[in-house]
């Protein structure tokens, strides 16, 4: 059954907490500080703590379906809640959208999905497709597009000027 992997995971988990306990007291104590809002895919394979090889409190993430960022003023908006509240009460410098190969929803968008059999997910990818505005984050907010690659586990950064994907180089 599934949940016996997950409850053995957490048995490890416990061991790690109690072998580091003082990080994670301290956290609880002090309050988060990330420095990277990070804006991912649901898609289990894609998992950020894992990629970036972050410590708790290291990341404030949100993860959704083809990692969308949906417009200003829909209601419910959950991930624009998110980003405001990394950025205004966290205080992030960074958000990082990244995105992955062998994405479902990006396939599912350019397919096309029956609104008539899966409502919400057409709903939900429907908010991807004016996704060519422009970003102003006014100099306090460095915006980063990533992309997560299955076969390679490489990541690669978006270069606006050439218009091309480069790896990102991983200091020594």
């Amino acid at each position: 059954m599934p949940t016996d992997k997950l409850l053995f995971g957490h048995r490890q988990f416990k061991k790690k907490f109690e072998a580091e306990r003082e990080v994670f007291v301290q956290l609880a104590r002090e309050g988060q500080d990330p420095k990277v809002l990070w804006i991912g895919c649901s898609d289990s394979r894609v998992i950020p703590d894992q990629i970036a090889g972050t410590d708790p409190g290291d990341l404030f993430t949100i993860r959704n379906i083809a990692n969308i960022v949906p417009f200003s003023g829909m209601p419910g908006n959950a991930v624009g809640a998110v980003i405001e509240f990394a950025v205004l009460r966290l205080k992030v410098p960074h958000i990082v959208v990244c995105g992955h190969t062998e994405c479902g929803g990006i396939k599912a968008l350019r397919s096309g999905v029956d609104a008539s059999r899966e409502p919400h997910i057409a709903a939900w990818l429907e908010l991807a497709r004016p996704a060519l505005e422009r970003v102003e984050a006014a100099g306090r907010v460095a915006l980063h597009g990533w992309l997560y690659d299955l076969h390679t586990g490489a990541l690669s950064s978006f270069d606006r000027i050439s218009g091309r994907w480069d790896t990102l180089a991983v200091p020594e």
